[in-house]
């Protein structure tokens, strides 16, 4: 991992934690029940009570908890302690989970009763401390101050609860991810998705170049290395040709994941030949990141032209204060292929001639017909020439930056302006010294005379590759709905996630005015801008990427002219799907 990459796992470790507003509510009710039950001998302790507070806690801390542990800590005897547990168990408030097949021995879990008693508890001591003490006349305070306020709306459901049954994968369910802040959330709430699955859980993460090439080759060993792996949106289409995943609807009620509560873009990008072959876990999309002190100060509006941000590109470009007009990825390879897609499609045109779909296109039934390259085309050239206008007004190095960087740059108050992902808004949100935080505008891709400004889909499925091993597979498809649920989605966006791909794991109030961001993507969603076509998610998209990177990168270090660009990159895709077809 690249020392860029182990700075953003070092800035996203701090977000994810225990909830500590839930944490800090049980330790009141701890010390709430000792001054009553120490105040006089006839005070008796409440064993139901403070169980029920222990197991919360391991609960939201990701600990395993056994019945002697709550038997301990009841604070009455041993067999009066048994009898309440037991009274717990058989109310429905707690769940016993086997450890082992033999059942001889289990865990103890807070049931959906519990959660939801627990969630309302809290609610009703805030309310009636507010009306009886009138801790605040300021209500966002009393809000701030709010034990458990992060489950406070009526809308977001209880924390995640735990497996009836643990999952029975030798060594732990193994995950193949992408070093991005989502998954690294994750991966920081690893503790507490192995008490929700019952086993160890190992995560290995990468870049997305490396990624890609660890899940190719994972594809072409005898048995996979993994359970899950992460896919990009516009992997789905060659993983799938190739046989590299497996088809969810053999495995999985489809219609029991609620598609609707996806965003309809992320949902449709994982199908391929109108089957499911991953479930979106991160959705993200990319837009324009804006100062939005410095539009201010040089009285500019938002652009929504490339004609516009070029303007004002160049009105904010002043090197001699160290502050440059735009950031982007012009690395070679991937990353400014990537860029140059976007740009195509922000001329209206994506790279390969798909089917119109009013006024955009649609990715369906892709793999049943021919296709060709587009990209010598007005557009294509039309987008070349604007990355030589966009370097004009670029920081130093921009031909080595890609999807960190180009953050990192805006972040730290390098540039006026970004392309970036919508996910990796924590790098200066979350950053009190960036200037950029609460500073931000977010809007559509710029587009082309006469053109619609859309947002290009980001973000990744969670899939279960096709050479796993047969008696992992229906372990792996509980994992894979545990870990794309709507409760596991809320808590990623609870510990910092943008990349939300439900509807409803971020409707709490108390998230959303945590970042703008949030609003934003639902009204590009809503208005139908978030679009999957710019990325098309063909076969050879791999291949394309790669090609066209290298070509491209040509053309900006001044070795060739636009127009040769065009064509070479032209005629190479076209190559690759002629030999892929």
């Amino acid at each position: 991992m690249s020392s860029a990459q182990h700075n953003s796992v070092d800035r996203i470790s701090v977000l994810a934690a225990p909830d500590e507003g839930l944490l800090r509510f049980l330790d009141y009710m701890d010390e709430h029940l000792l001054a009553f039950e120490s105040a006089h001998p006839l005070f008796k302790p409440n064993a139901h009570i403070r169980m029920c507070a222990e197991l919360l806690r391991r609960h939201f801390q990701g600990k395993i908890t056994s019945p002697t542990l709550l038997v301990d800590i009841s604070g009455v005897p041993y067999a009066t302690a048994t009898r309440r547990l037991n009274e717990l168990i058989e109310s429905g408030l707690i769940n016993r989970r086997a450890r082992h097949k033999s059942e001889r021995s289990f865990t103890l879990h807070p049931s959906d009763q519990l959660l939801t008693l627990w969630i309302q508890l809290a609610r009703d001591n805030q309310l009636l401390m507010n009306d009886t003490i009138n801790l605040s006349d300021d209500a966002s305070e009393s809000n701030e101050r709010f034990y458990g306020s992060a489950y406070f709306s009526e809308r977001v459901g209880p924390p995640l609860n735990v497996l009836s049954s643990p999952l029975v994968l030798a060594g732990g369910l193994r995950m193949l991810s992408h070093s991005d802040p989502t998954f690294l959330i994750m991966n920081n709430l690893k503790r507490h998705f192995e008490l929700i699955v019952g086993c160890p859980i190992h995560y290995r993460s990468y870049s997305l170049d490396k990624l890609y090439d660890e899940a190719v080759e994972n594809a072409s060993r005898d048995k996979s290395s993994y359970d899950l792996v992460a896919v990009n949106f516009p992997w789905i289409g060659e993983f799938a040709e190739r046989g590299m995943l497996l088809p969810l609807d053999e495995l999985i009620d489809i219609d029991a994941l609620n598609p609707a509560d996806f965003h309809a873009a992320s949902w449709r990008a994982s199908h391929w030949g109108g089957r499911c072959y991953g479930i979106p876990v991160e959705t993200t999309s990319e837009v324009l990141m804006y100062r939005k002190d410095l539009f201010a100060e040089e009285n500019l509006e938002p652009p929504s032209t490339i004609t516009e941000l070029l303007a004002a590109a160049e009105k904010l470009h002043k090197p001699e204060q160290q502050i440059y007009g735009i950031a982007w990825n012009g690395a070679r390879g991937t990353a400014l292929s990537h860029t140059f897609m976007m740009a195509m499609a922000d001329y209206g045109q994506p790279i390969i001639d798909l089917a119109p779909d009013g006024e955009e296109f649609s990715i369906a039934g892709l793999g049943n017909r021919k296709y060709r390259s587009m990209i010598d085309s007005d557009a294509g050239l039309s987008a070349a020439k604007f990355l030589l206008e966009l370097i004009k007004y670029s920081p130093p190095g921009i031909l080595n930056m890609s999807w960190y960087e180009r953050t990192k740059s805006y972040a730290q108050g390098q540039v006026a302006m970004a392309y970036s992902f919508s996910q990796m808004t924590p790098y200066f949100e979350y950053d009190d010294n960036s200037p950029a935080k609460d500073n931000t505008g977010f809007i559509p891709h710029p587009a082309g005379s006469g053109k619609k400004p859309i947002s290009p889909l980001g973000g990744f499925v969670l899939g279960i590759p096709s050479n796993l091993s047969e008696r992992r597979i229906e372990e792996a498809a509980i994992a894979l709905e545990t870990f794309t649920s709507e409760r596991a989605q809320s808590l990623y966006v609870k510990n910092g996630s943008r990349g939300c791909s439900r509807y409803s794991a971020s409707e709490d109030p108390n998230i959303r005015t945590t970042s703008p961001i949030f609003d934003a993507i639902d009204q590009l969603a809503m208005q139908d801008q978030l679009q999957a076509w710019p990325r098309p998610p063909t076969p050879e998209f791999g291949a394309i990427t790669q090609f066209c990177g290298v070509v491209l990168h040509e053309m900006l270090r001044g070795v060739i002219t636009p127009e040769e660009a065009v064509m070479r990159s032209h005629e190479g895709v076209q190559k690759l799907i002629q030999n892929w077809q």
